[in-house]
């Protein structure tokens, strides 16, 4: 401990004098091969037009064909003192909310937008989780109060398909419906959409992409959910038998489904047929909010990247071993720090996006050196 407190002073020393906003923090002796790969923060992006402050954000995510950056904005959670020129009359000339998905390119130069409530679905309350699949078309979750709903959208904001629908969840072993979930993510090989359900739901569930027809469900260890077990965390003798908030789904190139199980601190890998591979604990003493918020891949899949809104930092695991290697940012208002950062995602050059929620509300680029 007392090494990593005098490595911590030396990196913010670093960081103060040279503008810097991250390099690796080793908490562990062993490190992978190639190393672990250090960051600068650019203050400049995005190129922010339109008068706009951003809203929580709900999340990002990175195109693979030309790594255009797609965020998730949630323009109303903003307070009345941040939309003055929004209301009517306006109060000030700053500021009004962004669209709901925003387009960026690798300079930061927003390009386009759509989103939000219209006719034929039932947009969510609250915005949560967003990713595009090989297709070329986006998916969109919610974990507003009644969420139950996962919606599909063409990539100029065309909608395709609702899996579920508002105010119908019946629990966990629902086959129709979600209750708040956080993220629905693609598989190409079998056409399918894995969902994390969520908030008070405590699976993984699966749906043909093109029709939305359920095919099958597990919860933690690839076991039935059980919803009338305590959402309580274990850190002593054995791990918890359910999932306690299942808030990110995301699948390797080698067929592995990672869940983040945000409030048990702890990553878990399935086949994806729901076959239980392993699991690892993420700052296993995290209380609060949990440590396991979102998770992205490096280009080459060796790492992971573990976004931690609780505390206030991005971690960085072997994949293999799933073993806690390093971490970037602390909390912070400045540039390269945190303050509720729930998404995470990663350019084919190796450059992270974070996106911040709660108070957060903000965008950030860490450019790998």
């Amino acid at each position: 401990m007392k090494v990593r407190i005098r490595y911590a002073v030396a990196f913010f020393a670093v960081v103060i004098a040279a503008g810097l906003a991250v390099v690796d923090r080793p908490v562990s002796a062993q490190k992978p091969a190639g190393g672990l790969p250090t960051f600068q923060i650019d203050p400049s992006w995005p190129k922010f037009e339109g008068n706009w402050i951003f809203g929580s954000i709900g999340g990002v995510f990175v195109d693979r064909t030309n790594d255009h950056v797609w965020v998730l904005n949630r323009p109303r959670t903003l307070e009345k003192d941040e939309d003055y020129a929004a209301q009517q009359p306006p109060v000030a000339d700053c500021c009004v909310p962004p669209p709901f998905v925003m387009e960026f390119d690798q300079n930061g130069k927003f390009l386009k937008s759509w989103g939000g409530p219209g006719p034929g679905y039932e947009w969510p309350l609250n915005e949560h989780g967003l990713s595009l699949d090989s297709k070329g078309n986006f998916w969109i979750a919610g974990n507003g109060k009644g969420d139950a709903q996962v919606l599909k959208f063409s990539r100029d904001g065309k909608f395709l398909l609702q899996i579920g629908h508002f105010g119908k969840s019946n629990g966990s072993n629902d086959t129709e419906n979600f209750a708040s979930p956080t993220k629905a993510t693609y598989y190409a090989k079998t056409n399918e959409v894995f969902v994390s359900d969520g908030y008070i739901n405590r699976r993984v569930a699966v749906f043909d992409a093109d029709t939305g027809k359920y095919k099958r469900h597990w919860g933690a260890y690839g076991k039935k959910p059980d919803d009338s077990a305590p959402k309580t965390r274990t850190y002593e003798g054995a791990a918890p038998e359910q999932l306690n908030l299942s808030h990110d789904v995301q699948i390797s190139n080698d067929d592995l489904v990672y869940v983040a199980d945000r409030s048990n601190n702890r990553l878990q890998v399935f086949k994806p047929d729901g076959t239980f591979v392993k699991e690892a604990f993420v700052s296993k003493t995290t209380t609060g909010d949990g440590s396991v918020w979102d998770v992205a891949f490096s280009p080459d899949q060796r790492l992971l990247y573990v976004a931690d809104g609780h505390d206030k930092k991005v971690w960085i695991l072997d994949r293999s071993s799933l073993e806690t290697i390093g971490s970037f940012g602390d909390g912070g208002r400045y540039p390269g720090r945190f303050y509720g950062v729930g998404s995470v995602a990663v350019d084919s050059k190796g450059n992270v996006y974070t996106g911040e929620t709660y108070e957060g509300k903000r965008v950030q680029k860490f450019v790998k050196k």
